[in-house]
């Protein structure tokens, strides 16, 4: 008996399946155009993110040496420098790889070297640069009696004003000038009619300076330095104007000897 034939399908049913085939299709188009669109957003944002790393990286680096050479050194190549490195080359490596846009920007920088804190072109370590705190200037050994040079009456010179001889050297600048001390010693003053109000300064050797025709006294007595302010100029005792009469006395007593060759031999000249 032969097979029975397959019913036939009706005009309902065929319409009734033209629709779910047609229905089956937009969604499939649907999907395809979803994913077209996201990788689309996807790509470029990866590549975004890429070029944004590699800059990052390399502007740290760039300031890392920015700050380095403010400070007047190179920096070495340390292991955080070659780890930004590589950071770099992956982030670049993955842009190209997801086939997105290519960064702009090139391989990031690599670590300045050079003959400061880090390695000759030999490959043989650099010297350090140091930095070594400079002394304070020393005290003068010796210093003027006062700032100006110039003089007025020199040692030996014959006048009415003296019993003999001039005994001193006289700096002619005005009253109220600052008197300072010509090197180390301990200082005492006193009073005598010829001289006025002076100040003798006893050398380590026992050598004198005398100070005379003073104003008044800074320091009365004690030690005192080199260039220290110790008085200063007036008109006292047997004077006509304010200046400073200045003399050297041996360490033995002996009569006043010029000071100015004193002076010279010291590597100072009041003229």
């Amino acid at each position: 008996m032969a097979p029975e034939a397959a019913p036939r399908p009706t005009r309902a049913e065929l319409r009734v399946a033209a629709r779910e085939q047609s229905r089956a299709q937009r969604r499939d188009a649907a999907k395809a155009a979803t994913r077209t669109a996201l990788l689309r957003v996807a790509l470029p944002s990866v590549a975004a993110l890429g070029v944004a790393a590699a800059a990052a990286i390399t502007v740290q680096g760039e300031a890392d040496q920015q700050r380095a050479q403010a400070a007047g050194r190179i920096p070495e190549q340390t292991a955080g420098a070659a780890d930004n490195a590589q950071a770099a080359q992956a982030a670049q490596q993955a842009l190209a790889s997801g086939g997105g846009a290519q960064a702009s920007r090139g391989d990031a920088r690599q670590p300045l070297t050079g003959t400061q804190g880090g390695a000759d072109p030999a490959g043989q370590p650099a010297a350090q640069v140091t930095t070594t705190d400079q002394a304070p200037p020393e005290r003068p050994r010796i210093a003027m009696p006062v700032a100006q040079h110039g003089l007025g009456e020199v040692f030996g010179a014959a006048g009415t004003h003296w019993a003999k001889r001039h005994t001193g050297i006289d700096f002619p600048v005005d009253g109220g000038t600052a008197v300072m001390a010509v090197t180390d010693g301990t200082v005492r003053t006193q009073w005598n009619p010829s001289y006025g109000y002076m100040t003798i300064l006893k050398m380590a050797d026992g050598t004198e300076a005398w100070y005379c025709h003073l104003r008044s006294y800074k320091i009365r007595k004690g030690t005192v330095k080199a260039g220290d302010v110790i008085a200063f100029v007036g008109s006292s005792g047997n004077s006509t104007g304010p200046h400073l009469h200045f003399e050297i006395r041996p360490a033995d007593g002996g009569a006043p000897v010029d000071p100015l060759p004193w002076f010279l031999a010291q590597g100072l000249d009041p003229r």
